[in-house]
């Protein structure tokens, strides 16, 4: 084991020289030490509605069914109508920005409504006005159907119940949390790759041949270099953002998860890397191999993301911590597999 350890402290030392790696690592660390600030910013693009507190989106309204439409913008203060006789009319006042939207519905044949929408094109508040108009027709086609039910040969499917949890929430544990987690997972697999096809690159394998070491030996210092590499920054970037105020529930079987999770990918990554030697192909296998295996997860009862949501939520299911340990049971079988890949065919010429 104490040769291994050598290998990995030599393997983590190296890192320092590696610019993108150490840059890809302090942009982890800016978002996680400053989770509370980005927030803000990154919540006005998951959900832009959220954001636009205090702004009210002005709305021409035109059109045959135009009485039916002003009613819904007048009962919410984000939204104000404004009735205008003709289409024209509310286009010029919205070109010297008098409004911010213009609605026109039309009545089809079967009592249908159809409305063309018109909003600003990029302008600093498009985002916001789009975003209050896709809630606005849809609270409109709400009431449509609820007008028209009566038409219906078969009842529809309702939808859920609003929950009305704040944005902020469900992109702190739902997106930023799984990805400070997991982003590191796949930093390490790729830094596997390297590590040991730029032996080959640099023909440094001979001088490991001439050292005590055996294949296994030189293959696990590497993998344990960057398999402890991802939790112990997960771990950090957890303890950042507690310190910043965002709370996380479960830490350490968070870390757990992300260690056994790790290990499967670095596996992944060491024996692509010990089967093609070429840094680019390898590199480049991996990246799909790792695409193709997180997006696989999916079809688990439970993803990774949602895991790790759970956990850090505070509300894990016994299913949660079942799939925990599925992840580092898998993490056991990935090792296996590499060493007997590296026993079958050692380290190559």
């Amino acid at each position: 084991m104490d040769k291994r350890l050598v290998v990995a402290r030599r393997e983590l030392a190296s890192l320092r020289s590696e610019k993108t790696i150490v840059l890809a690592i302090l942009i982890q660390l800016f978002v996680a030490a400053f989770s509370s600030f980005l927030a803000v910013g990154l919540v006005s693009l998951y959900d832009p509605g959220s954001v636009s507190n205090g702004f009210v989106v002005e709305v021409g309204v035109t059109g045959e069914a135009g009485d039916d439409l002003a009613p819904v913008i007048r009962e919410n203060d984000d939204w104000r109508a404004v009735e205008y006789r003709t289409q024209r009319a509310a286009m010029d006042d919205f070109r010297r920005g008098r409004i911010q939207a213009v609605l026109h519905v039309e009545r089809t044949d079967d009592g249908r409504a159809r409305v063309r929408a018109v909003a600003p094109d990029g302008n600093v508040g498009t985002t916001v006005v789009v975003s209050q108009l896709k809630e606005l027709l849809g609270e409109f086609e709400r009431r449509e159907r609820a007008r028209l039910d009566s038409r219906l040969e078969r009842t529809p499917v309702r939808p859920p119940p609003e929950s009305g949890a704040s944005p902020y929430f469900g992109f702190t544990y739902t997106v930023l949390v799984p990805l400070l987690a997991f982003l590191p997972v796949f930093l390490s697999g790729s830094i596997a790759v390297d590590a040991i096809t730029e032996e080959y690159d640099r023909g440094t394998l001979e001088l490991l041949r001439a050292t005590p070491l055996t294949s296994a030996d030189v293959v696990d210092g590497k993998m344990l270099a960057m398999g402890i590499l991802a939790p112990l920054q997960a771990g950090a970037w957890l303890a950042l953002l507690s310190l910043s105020g965002t709370a996380v529930a479960n830490p350490i079987e968070i870390v757990l998860l992300v260690a056994g999770f790790s290990a499967s990918v670095v596996s992944m990554g060491a024996v692509l890397a010990l089967r093609f030697r070429d840094r680019k192909q390898a590199q480049f296998l991996f990246s799909m191999g790792v695409l193709l295996v997180f997006g696989a997860t999916y079809l688990l009862p439970e993803s990774p993301a949602n895991t790790v949501a759970k956990l850090a939520i505070g509300s894990p299911t016994p299913l949660t911590h079942a799939m925990v340990g599925v992840y580092a049971a898998g993490s056991v079988a990935a090792y296996i597999g590499v060493r007997a890949f590296v026993g079958s065919r050692g380290l190559g010429a």
